[in-house]
């Protein structure tokens, strides 16, 4: 699957996933969901192999599941870049949003 690809199911995944918990995370709206989808992209492929690199006794150490605890805090730090049009209520809630997404990544990316 292709860059444009992924930003549209990640925009996607956003506007249902907000569906489900509105009280704890909030998308202003389908452009700011798009936005979300490409600033994440990029902070993925600039930032995210330094933090991998970083955090690699304790991904080792936990069996990959601080994964979970690094994509969550690159959604925090995307909400950062986007302001107030895209929040989490916490970074426990950050981490449910990253283990949803990642999950439905994996299944999708099978297609």
């Amino acid at each position: 699957m292709g860059f444009i690809g992924r930003i549209i199911i990640n925009s996607l995944l956003f506007i249902a996933i907000v569906g489900f918990f509105q009280e704890s995370f909030y998308v202003a709206s389908v452009g700011t969901a798009v936005l979300a989808a490409i600033v994440l992209a990029l902070l993925n492929t600039l930032i995210k192999p330094f933090l991998v690199l970083l955090t690699l006794p304790l991904n080792i150490l936990t069996l990959g599941v601080f994964s979970i605890v690094l994509n969550g805090f690159m959604l925090e730090l995307t909400s950062w870049v986007i302001g107030n049009n895209f929040q989490f209520s916490s970074f426990g809630m950050a981490m449910l949003v990253a283990l949803i997404m990642s999950v439905c990544n994996v299944i999708l990316s099978d297609f």
